[in-house]
């Protein structure tokens, strides 16, 4: 699989950080700064991971919104404490708490609340992508100034 994402540049890119951000258990930071030592140019990795990563929130955000109990919790399998925490935060910051989508454990339930919140998609979209956006260009310029990359 490795290999396939590494040789597929940024189409792995945008196929890998779209299924980490749905409940699937992967991360797609590893692919994002691999490209770069590759040579690929950083902003456009930068606008596939965030593409990508925003779609598959998007996903979440669309089964909370026409969802049911039974998705979340048998198929999707988002525990009870996972919703809990990303329904803690989300009542105590609202929408602003998308900003936060790109965090593990509670990234995933906060769109998926969103969703069943039936929280507006302007907003939604906004707050989603520059938090995504802001996590992927962090890495990028981290990656950048590590000085490895040439």
């Amino acid at each position: 699989m490795d290999f396939f994402l590494t040789t597929n540049g940024l189409y792995g890119l945008f196929l890998l950080s779209f299924l980490a951000a749905t409940v699937l258990p992967l991360g797609s930071e590893w692919l994002l700064v691999t490209l770069i030592f590759q040579g690929l140019p950083p902003g456009q990795i930068i606008m596939v991971a965030t593409l990508g990563n925003f779609l598959g929130g998007l996903t979440t955000y669309g089964l909370g919104f026409y969802g049911s109990t039974f998705i979340t919790t048998k198929i999707l399998r988002i525990s009870t404490k996972e919703s809990s925490r990303a329904m803690k935060l989300y009542s105590k910051y609202g929408s602003w708490s998308l900003l936060l989508s790109w965090l593990p454990i509670i990234g995933d339930p906060l769109c998926l609340i969103a969703g069943s919140l039936k929280l507006s998609l302007a907003p939604f979209t906004i707050l989603v992508l520059i938090g995504k956006g802001a996590r992927y260009a962090i890495l990028a310029y981290i990656t950048m100034q590590s000085g490895a990359v040439s």
